[in-house]
């Protein structure tokens, strides 16, 4: 891939004026002792409570620290002189390639490093926890089969589905930039502007104009069971919880292109006081027992192939059925910022 680091799109110039504070770092960060800084934008859906109690009763004092995808990484590259976190987890390869790039994370073999596949270990730099797809979700208890669009280009390209899907943008988290990629992965084209084409463009347009903007605090379930949605996007591992929560029996829009998938990786911060520390947390927390019970908690596909026989039946049954999207990622490196700070300028309502 090319070391080549995007512009990350994001609030940069709120988290730096943030970093002058010192109010703004956790009060352990740069200390060799007390507790650890883990950095993640996987701690919703109580996974991050959940880590800390976990971790605590290993004996690993952790303090965890959550952002937006990019927000985390441009966070991460800011303190890259003067580190405050000292473990960075859940964002995906894209993520890190830029990190690595930025010399802003660390090279650490894990003691699980041969339950992993090797080529996604990026030479050491970052490994691999669990992969999980980006779908198009709706009920089945309210939208019957015959009426689900063939693909998700329907969505916007129908006027009958006008409003009656949930986009997200807030474009600094990583799965409403992970949407946008893989709409525009269909539209590549060198000549085109920022590398694709006016079709991508005209695309991107229409699935915001004719989309309804995500409701900050909804859930996307509970706005499909109040009638205010019919179908949504979200992570392939917040299903199965939802449908016990909602009573809702999910169904999968699948383009004939596939869907797109996120590896989520973790790696120690680059100049961290807690070297030791980060390592054995890296060393508990991807090994096989804790990614397991992690996959049985919160619905998770774990790439420790010694975790995988724990994972839920019913997710490992929706992953080997959902075909991978094929997407550029080291070109999509290349462009997500400008993409992104296209989108909010030009198409955001």
């Amino acid at each position: 891939m090319r070391n080549r680091s995007p512009r990350l799109a994001a609030a940069a110039g709120i988290v730096l004026a943030c970093f002058a504070l010192t109010a703004c770092a956790p009060s352990d960060s740069g200390s060799a002792t007390g507790t650890l800084i883990v950095y993640t934008n996987s701690n919703s859906d109580g996974r991050g409570e959940w880590i800390t109690a976990q971790a605590a009763e290993a004996g690993i004092d952790i303090e965890i620290v959550g952002l937006g995808g990019a927000d985390l990484a441009n966070r991460i590259v800011a303190e890259k002189n003067n580190p405050v976190g000292d473990v960075v987890f859940g964002l995906n390869d894209m993520y890190f390639e830029t990190l690595r790039a930025e010399e802003a994370i660390s090279d650490y073999t894990p003691a699980w490093s041969d339950s992993v596949d090797a080529s996604d270990s990026s030479d050491g730099a970052y490994w691999p926890l669990v992969e999980q797809a980006i779908v198009m979700v709706y009920d089945t208890n309210s939208i019957s089969a015959a009426d689900v669009p063939a693909d998700v280009t329907d969505l916007w390209a129908d006027d009958s589905f006008t409003g009656r899907y949930e986009v997200n943008t807030a474009l600094g988290q990583a799965t409403p930039q992970l949407v946008l990629a893989g709409l525009l992965a269909r539209y590549e084209d060198e000549n085109g502007d920022l590398g694709v084409s006016d079709e991508g463009w005209d695309a991107v347009a229409a699935y915001f104009e004719h989309g309804s903007p995500a409701t900050e605090g909804t859930d996307l379930y509970s706005r499909l069971t109040r009638d205010e949605v019919d179908y949504g996007t979200i992570a392939s591992s917040g299903i199965v919880s939802r449908d016990g929560e909602y009573g809702t029996s999910t169904g999968i829009i699948v383009p004939s292109d596939g869907v797109p998938y996120v590896t989520e990786q973790i790696a120690v911060v680059n100049g961290t006081s807690k070297q030791a520390a980060a390592e054995e947390f890296i060393d508990w927390f991807g090994g096989a027992d804790v990614q397991g019970a992690f996959a049985q908690e919160f619905s998770a596909y774990p790439v420790n192939d010694d975790a995988k026989s724990q994972a839920l039946p019913e997710v490992t049954a929706m992953i080997d059925a959902l075909p991978k999207q094929e997407i550029d990622w080291a070109f999509t490196r290349e462009h997500i910022g400008q993409w992104v700070e296209k989108a909010e300028l030009e198409y955001v309502q």
